[in-house]
């Protein structure tokens, strides 16, 4: 092989990233400086709303707390409903709570201040993960 001639095994390609191990906070891991709980005047830089009840700062009226959360049923829990259906009976929907779509308003003013809503039909029940829970990542 001459000089100027390259292998292409030689050198990596430039400007695509490579990743040795898959990424643990897009994996879904919470962040070790997330924020649970009433924030109690820690500036917050971003809010996850998830099924729980999240620490926030509301835009209306200005107080920080946790917002208070309200179901609605999703498509997702409708068809989970349908398999014991086939059976006579229908008793998973109020049970499959993590399915359902959750609301988050401000407990003070009342404002709608995010969703949550599962719009994946063939989603299955993941019995470890019921719950997701909220927090928040502290301004820097």
């Amino acid at each position: 092989m001459k000089e100027t001639e390259m292998s292409k095994t030689d050198e990596p390609v430039v400007g695509v990233p490579y990743y040795a191990h898959q990424n643990p906070y897009q994996a879904g891991m919470i962040p070790p400086n997330a924020v649970f709980g009433d924030p109690k005047g820690v500036p917050i830089q971003q809010t996850i709303y998830r099924d729980t009840p999240a620490p926030f700062n509301c835009l209306y009226c200005g107080n920080s707390g946790l917002t208070t959360v309200r179901s609605k049923l999703s498509l997702a829990a409708i068809i989970g409903c349908m398999m014991p259906m086939m059976l006579g009976i229908c008793f998973l929907c109020p049970s499959m709570d993590c399915l359902w779509h959750k609301y988050h308003f401000c407990p003070s003013c009342k404002e709608k201040v995010a969703d949550y809503e599962k719009l994946d039909v063939c989603a299955v029940m993941d019995p470890p993960h019921w719950t997701q829970e909220s927090f928040a990542l502290p301004a820097v």
